[in-house]
């Protein structure tokens, strides 16, 4: 130890003391994410209310934490939650494991799985970090019907899926904006 080093010690000390605190007010006033965070998963629904999610549990095979337990349902002409063949019936993130990484957006075929910017995900229960299919949908938006009801967008699933922009925009979905994301998303 050098005779100097308790004054550069101080130097330091005083050179931050006169700076401006820097204090996040954070519960009141939250952080804007960036536009491609990755926060809460999101099961996204078609204009007329119908699941987008198929039930093909790729999203839990491309999960490297085994965050994510998919169980699909068949779809009758009585009960129909998506335009396929098949559906989501039991849908399960466990937060405790995800990582956050995205793999599961990726994997998925339909669209169905996104991952909003909300980011509040603490909890002091362990159980209510397991977000069921439930917690996950997305929310009914205006001209949508909760399911299970008849396809109302056309004949087969190919209709949903090929042709969706269009049915889209018949639907009453402004230009720019999709099912998945807001109006304020849309425009970035």
């Amino acid at each position: 130890m050098g005779v100097f080093d308790p004054v550069k010690g101080f130097g330091v000390t005083f050179g931050t003391m006169f700076k401006k605190v820097v204090t996040e007010e954070y519960p009141e006033v939250k952080k804007v994410t960036a536009p491609r965070f990755h926060g809460r998963h999101q099961l996204n629904r078609h204009p007329d209310g119908l699941e987008k999610c198929v039930g093909c549990e790729l999203c839990a095979w491309a999960c490297p934490a085994d965050a994510i337990f998919v169980e699909g349902g068949d779809n009758t002409e009585d009960e129909r939650y998506s335009p396929g063949e098949r559906y989501g019936a039991d849908y399960q993130i466990n937060y405790l494991r995800c990582i956050g990484c995205g793999l599961c957006i990726e994997a998925c075929p339909t669209r169905s799985l996104t991952m909003t910017n909300e980011y509040e995900l603490a909890d002091d229960s362990r159980q209510k970090l397991i977000f069921t299919k439930e917690d996950l949908l997305a929310p009914l938006l205006a001209g949508m019907e909760q399911p299970p009801h008849p396809m109302r967008l056309g004949e087969n699933e190919q209709d949903y899926y090929v042709n969706g922009p269009q049915l889209a925009r018949s639907a009453g979905v402004p230009e720019g904006q999709t099912v998945e994301t807001g109006p304020e998303e849309a425009l970035k």
